[in-house]
């Protein structure tokens, strides 16, 4: 969508709107699917099927074909295929309007056409698979190392001995494989840890493997975040020993007249060395400038293959805040990196996917985990993450990659033994098979209201966690903020 960018702001608001209907569209296709799924096991063992809705609560729009009514409600989380003769579900779907008397369905019916929705939704993940193992999935560096790149000063990843250049092998015993991604990575290990000290194992160059132990620590919270607002919108903090993975630093823009614009630098150059060191991340290049102030610094950049010396140096920015004393040099990072083409098997995507949904679930019940609800996301996040996705150059092959994550978990989860989940009306099945007799009707639908409620009360909980993310969870891409800029030489002259 590049060819937007030259009709100007009504180019930009027309690319927003594209990228806002991307994200319905891929997101309710998952839904769709998944409803589907029980909508065509219900009309296979003769169910009556009342309505066939994408979200729930008061439909936006409706229509009656062939006896059932297909709708949008106007909430959008979710959707659902109304049907009588399963448990009663007027707290999510409506009281029914069907007067006539409905003929009783075993509880084989009833667990076929629970199931049938994540199955769906399992087959859909697998389909994604296939079209990634295909068309590939663009990862940065981060993804396909665990060398650290980036040690803070006075972290604890310092204080107990880690360096830049480690590959981390195992944390807590675990295998590592990367250091960013949802299993077995180096952030999983250390935000799902549950000791006092996280147990790393790493080779070091020329000394081989060694054992270090790292006190787990957490961020230290201002005093203007503890508040019961904040604390509405905010997550709880998670663990972090201060450590980042190698990745060599790439330019997403140099700004108009600072000094890497001056220097000749562009979009995409990888600077791979600053006076003679090898960067492995960009706080590397940022320690230089520190211990260099004013100072020239040599860079050798990768620019489409072919390396490229630049000289610059860093200086105050000439709009500034009156407190700001530290030099820059007018780039703004790309967050990724480099990125590649990786094609994983498919059986590889969906045992990850699997994995890592019961690794999460495991650590929400686990008493010692600092991981809980308020860590997870609704369909705010969700859709926020696809819009971030569909930005990326390569955003359709990340959201299929995404998404075969994301439908894995949505099965999972909806099979879940809780009333009003798919895996609630199973666990109701079974329980009927067991008693030979169906639950009371009427302490059923007191059950699924109760539940019904709790949902509902557990999706604007994890709403307000994710609209927080969008408030404070400030700008990403390494930008040197909108507080600082820089002039021409003629005005800055001027200014000085």
């Amino acid at each position: 969508m590049s060819w937007l960018s030259s009709l100007g702001s009504v180019g930009s608001f027309l690319r927003i709107i594209i990228l806002i209907l991307e994200v319905v569209f891929v997101f309710n296709l998952m839904i769709l699917v998944h409803e589907y799924g029980h909508f065509l096991a219900a009309r296979w063992r003769g169910l009556k099927v009342e309505k066939f809705y994408i979200w729930f609560g008061k439909p936006l729009w409706k229509k009656t074909i062939n006896g059932v009514e297909y709708g949008l409600g106007s909430i959008p989380a979710g959707g659902f295929v109304a049907l009588p003769q399963m448990a009663p579900m007027g707290g999510l779907e409506g009281e029914s309007e069907i007067t006539e008397s409905l003929p009783p369905i075993s509880a084989i019916d009833k667990i076929i056409v629970a199931f049938a929705g994540p199955l769906f939704s399992f087959l859909l993940a697998c389909c994604f698979a296939v079209v990634v193992s295909q068309l590939g999935n663009p990862v940065s560096e981060v993804y396909s190392t665990t060398t650290i790149g980036f040690v803070a000063d006075d972290s604890a990843a310092a204080k107990a001995g880690l360096k830049v250049g480690d590959k981390i092998l195992s944390i807590d015993g675990h295998k590592i494989k990367r250091f960013e991604g949802l299993v077995d990575s180096v952030r999983w290990g250390v935000v799902s840890s549950e000791g006092e000290f996280i147990h790393f194992e790493v080779e070091r160059l020329n000394e081989g493997i060694k054992a270090i132990d790292v006190k787990s620590e957490k961020p230290i919270i201002k005093a203007e975040d503890t508040s019961w607002w904040h604390g509405l919108f905010k997550r709880p903090a998670l663990r972090e020993v201060g450590i980042l993975g190698k990745q060599t630093p790439m330019v997403a823009e140099a700004q108009p007249n600072g000094p890497a614009a001056e220097a000749g630098l562009l979009p995409n150059d990888l600077v791979t060395k600053a006076n003679g060191i090898e960067l492995m991340s960009i706080g590397s290049l940022a320690e230089i400038i520190e211990k260099n102030p004013g100072k020239p610094v040599a860079l050798t950049i990768n620019r489409a293959g072919k390396a490229v010396e630049v000289t610059l140096t860093p200086r105050l920015p000439d709009v500034r805040p009156k407190d700001h004393t530290r030099q820059m040099v007018g780039i703004r990072w790309d967050s990724e990196g480099k990125r590649e083409l990786t094609y994983p098997p498919v059986i590889e995507q969906v045992s990850d996917a699997v994995y890592h949904m019961k690794s999460l679930v495991v650590k929400l019940f686990s008493p010692k985990s600092d991981l809980s609800v308020a860590h997870m996301s609704g369909p705010v996040g969700i859709s926020r993450l696809y819009y971030t996705l569909f930005q990326n150059e390569d955003g359709w092959k990340k959201v299929f990659w995404f998404s075969v994550l994301f439908n894995i978990n949505l099965a999972i989860m909806n099979m879940l033994p809780f009333p009003v989940l798919d895996g609630g009306h199973i666990t109701m099945a079974i329980g009927e098979i067991i008693r030979r007799k169906p639950i009371q009707s009427r302490l059923l639908e007191w059950v699924q209201t109760a539940c019904a409620l709790t949902l509902f009360g557990f999706m604007f909980f994890i709403t307000f966690k994710d609209v927080g993310d969008w408030i404070f969870g400030g700008k990403k891409g390494g930008s040197v903020g909108v507080e600082t800029s820089w002039l021409p030489k003629d005005k800055r002259e001027a200014v000085k």
